[in-house]
């Protein structure tokens, strides 16, 4: 149901994907995530097209965690905020992050090795289904996420929505 991988250029961390469908308690997940009382990344699978644009965001967030050159006060936030095609926090968190009344969340979990996480005890904690990640598709927005990477038609003739995601995610930083 899960997808585990190891981060390459940092083997001691591996990032887990947890996805669910027909949550109905998002509003108290969401709470949580912002006390700092439950671990991971929640995520509007909306926004997501592919596990690699979270893999792409993660490995940016787990890299500026180890310099501490964050932008964010967590390494959570940092996630969520590396998918964004701006620089803009809250509007990372507004488009990217759940909301009260979202019914399907994507768990994003880095563990390393001195700190390990159950993950039985996150998955406790989701009243909803969890589905295969295979699904993703299924709950994706494609329109609003090409509205959201202003990805123009042109574009999407010479590569895939997925690499025109992760160009903007890598350079926003250098733009």
């Amino acid at each position: 149901m899960e997808l585990t991988h190891r981060l390459e250029l940092f083997p001691d961390c591996t990032v887990t994907l947890l996805l669910f469908n027909h949550v109905k308690n998002a509003a108290a997940l969401r709470k949580k995530a912002m006390e700092g009382s439950i671990e991971g990344a929640l995520i509007n699978p909306a926004m997501i097209v592919d596990p690699f644009q979270i893999l792409v965001a993660a490995n940016k967030a787990v890299h500026l965690h180890r310099i501490g050159k964050m932008k964010t006060r967590t390494l959570n936030a940092e996630i969520i905020f590396s998918l964004s095609p701006n620089n803009n926090i809250s509007d990372a968190f507004k488009k990217f992050g759940i909301s009260d009344s979202d019914t399907a969340v994507l768990i994003v979990l880095v563990v390393d090795k001195e700190k390990p996480v159950s993950l039985g005890d996150i998955v406790s904690q989701v009243e909803g289904q969890q589905v295969s990640l295979n699904e993703l598709p299924l709950l994706t927005d494609t329109d609003r996420v090409k509205k959201m990477y202003k990805v123009t038609p042109q574009e999407e003739k010479l590569g895939t929505l997925l690499d025109s995601i992760v160009c903007r995610m890598s350079t926003k930083d250098g733009i």
